[in-house]
């Protein structure tokens, strides 16, 4: 189990201990995290589940993908350097810790 830390933009922490090989959005999901819905389930096709990666773990993830990853993104709110649909972030040992930030209004 990896542990995924969800900020809320008021500051509130959701700690989740996720399988390793689903994604960021499965685990938020399947622990009823506020904000990320997941609407196309996971196939990268609605910008619900779009988060900040914190920049000390955005190396690990690495950056939004081009093609579909990035072009979603254009329809989200708010979006950073930092943000990656959190569909796209598989879960792995690697990221144990990690800490993904909500945007104030997710659509």
């Amino acid at each position: 189990m990896t542990v995924v830390r969800y900020i809320e933009a008021n500051g509130t922490e959701h700690r989740v201990e996720a399988e390793n090989g689903i994604s960021a959005m499965e685990a938020a999901v399947k622990h009823s995290v506020p904000g990320i819905d997941g609407d196309c389930g996971g196939a990268a096709a609605c910008a619900t589940c779009h988060v900040y990666v914190d920049p000390e773990w955005l190396a690990k993830t690495g950056p939004a993908a081009d093609g579909l990853e990035k072009s979603m993104l254009e329809f989200a709110e708010d979006v950073r350097e930092t943000s990656r649909l959190a569909c796209q972030i598989e879960v792995t040992g690697k990221l144990d810790g990690l800490v993904l930030r909500l945007p104030d209004r997710q659509h």
